[in-house]
């Protein structure tokens, strides 16, 4: 059983969405985000990353950072920019990225499934990056980022935002990126009681994105629960915004590495020690790979193929069984020394949707020596090692569609 209810979300008006939607905010760093701010004052960033409107010096934890986004979130509601929706709702969002579309519900979820697990997760959070989360919630007093959701798709959902999205959009607009977000509201009762009964019959919901966000919003829960002794289970608190997608829509694209050297290695003892675990062919000309277990490497210039030995990984485990296990385990741990790629600043990771030219850039700048582009890791992969309770390597799945900030926020009072 999955509880999934509609709230009353503080969103922008209509001639002001565009504007105030923002990319997540951690897929752009603080220059990129003050760029940003500075052509659009009313970019949401200003709120979920707000260390923008600060001197470049101060501490991106001090608390200062959390009072300038409580202070721009309530400037945008005093200037009627963002207002609140009289009556709880659930809201069809859909994207549209070239020929891709995904239609989700954005609700509230209870955050008693997330604690006892039929929330399933998929990946560790860092500690600081949900430190920051949770300062940021309690701050502004609300969830401002959506947690992405996804769940075995049932045609009861289906048949609700089918008919819905016939309708005229409540939003309609275009991202500078070329994705384009529509929004309808869902508020007749009888089609929110059918959807909240239909999730009711989900076992399970997973975590597709959003690990940090999912944690803050538990984590400031239980404070606000220790602290009003007396409140009911209803309490917003209790509950995490979330925009849930069915499974046979959200599309998982590949997660690129880069290393920026060779680990003290030449050229030909490299190439040796990758052929003890790797079938290296030379001239691949596809760049990026077209099945698990093949990986394409790009160095000096030109790109190899490189396809996992039989017997070098566990067929058996969910999680070695992984694209991006096998190239942590065989190639960038015991010959690049890459034994930790949360914490090493030698290897980046890069995102399918920039294609295998930025790989090619990076590498040519001589800023890094060598790329890998690897396989997307499935949908399946990841709710096999959510079901069995395991986790992923770091940087295992890259969704696009991104879900944008600042269209729904969650206020906990």
């Amino acid at each position: 059983m999955s509880v999934v209810l509609p709230f009353r979300a503080l969103r922008p008006q209509r001639e002001f969405v565009q504007a105030v939607a923002s990319c997540p905010y951690d897929v752009v760093n603080a220059e990129e985000a003050k760029n940003i701010v500075s052509n659009n004052p009313l970019s949401f960033l200003r709120i979920e990353k707000s260390e923008t409107d600060i001197l470049p010096l101060l501490d991106v934890h001090n608390d200062h950072v959390y009072e300038i986004a409580k202070f721009n979130m309530e400037r945008l509601v005093q200037r009627g920019i963002l207002f609140r929706d009289r009556s709880p709702c659930f809201y069809i969002y859909r994207q549209k990225m070239g020929a891709h579309e995904q239609y989700g519900i954005v609700a509230r979820v209870s955050l008693a499934e997330y604690e006892s697990g039929r929330i399933k997760k998929h990946e560790l959070t860092r500690k600081d990056k949900e430190i920051d989360r949770i300062k940021h919630v309690a701050a502004v007093n609300a969830q401002t980022g959506l947690v992405f959701l996804t769940y075995m798709a049932r045609s009861p959902i289906d048949s609700i935002v089918e008919k819905t999205a016939m309708n005229q959009p409540e939003y309609d607009f275009m991202a500078d990126d070329g994705i384009s977000h529509s929004v309808w509201i869902v508020n007749d009762e009888k089609d929110m009681k059918a959807l909240t009964e239909a999730f009711a019959d989900v076992d399970n919901l997973y975590i597709a994105d959003g690990h940090h966000r999912a944690a803050a919003a538990a984590a400031v829960g239980k404070m606000r629960k220790e602290q009003n002794s007396g409140s009911s289970a209803d309490e917003a608190y209790n509950f995490m915004m979330a925009a849930l997608f069915p499974h046979n829509q959200i599309k998982i694209m590949d997660y690129n590495r880069v290393v920026r050297d060779l680990h003290g290695l030449d050229i030909p003892p490299f190439f040796q020690k990758v052929s003890e675990k790797f079938i290296v062919s030379d001239d691949f000309k596809e760049k990026s790979p077209r099945q698990c277990h093949d990986f394409g490497m790009y160095l000096q210039g030109r790109w190899y193929k490189l396809t996992a030995r039989v017997n070098s990984f566990d067929e058996l485990d969910p999680v070695q069984y992984l694209d991006v296990s096998i190239l942590q385990n065989n190639l960038l741990g015991p010959i690049l020394g890459i034994d930790d790629p949360r914490e090493d600043n030698r290897i980046e990771f890069v995102g399918g949707i920039r294609g295998m030219k930025e790989l090619e850039i990076l590498v040519d700048s001589g800023s890094f020596a060598v790329a890998f582009s690897l396989y997307p890791t499935t949908l399946e992969n990841l709710m096999v090692v959510a079901d069995n309770g395991r986790v992923m390597p770091p940087k295992s799945t890259w969704f696009e569609p991104k879900l944008r900030s600042g269209i729904f926020v969650h206020p906990l009072t």
